[in-house]
This record gives C-alpha cells, structure tokens and sequence, in this order.
C-alpha cells in the first residue's frame, strides 16, 4: 500500500466547496481542511505509483477550485506506540 499527502491550495471559491469534492475522488482515503500555507491535504493511498499519478494529474486536476498541489509520498509509518518506544530509548536508564 502507497500513502501519499497531497498539499492543496484552493482558490477563494474553493475554500467553501472543494473539501467534499476531493473526499469523492477514488484513491483519496481522508481531506482534512488545515492553517497555514495550504488549505487542505489528501491524504492518498493506492496500491501503485502509476495509481497515485492517476489521482493527482487526472481527477485532481478536473476539480475547480484547485490553485496549487504539492504531492508527498510516504516511506515509512509510525503508530504512537512506535513513537513512543522510539524516542524513550535510553530514558529507562535515566530515571532512578
């Protein structure tokens, strides 16, 4: 399994009526509306690269709305306990 982040930036008309058209797109798992530079990100997941192009050059691209994409692919995923053996190596030794 492929998973990706797609950075969006939307035109001011896209703000308001984008969000649901992107969750629609097949390959598109989640959208979340977010601050900051970009105002929403898709998060992808496909089973190929050839999958994943297919969703951001051909549906991303018939939607209105859509100023700007930035496409992060992932290469590896944490779960929070993951996280949390990870960046705990070594504290057990410290706490007396």
């Amino acid at each position: 399994m492929l998973t990706a982040f797609i950075l969006i930036k939307a035109s001011r008309e896209g703000l308001t009526t984008l969000g649901p058209h992107l969750a629609d797109i097949e390959g598109v798992a989640e959208v979340y509306t977010v601050t900051g530079e970009w105002d929403f990100i898709a998060i992808a997941r496909v089973r190929e690269h050839e999958e994943l192009a297919q969703v951001v050059t051909r549906r991303l691209t018939h939607l209105e709305g859509i100023e700007k994409t930035q496409t992060m692919v992932a290469f590896q995923q944490f779960s929070a306990h993951d996280l949390e053996a990870m960046f705990g190596l070594g504290l057990e030794d410290k706490q007396t």
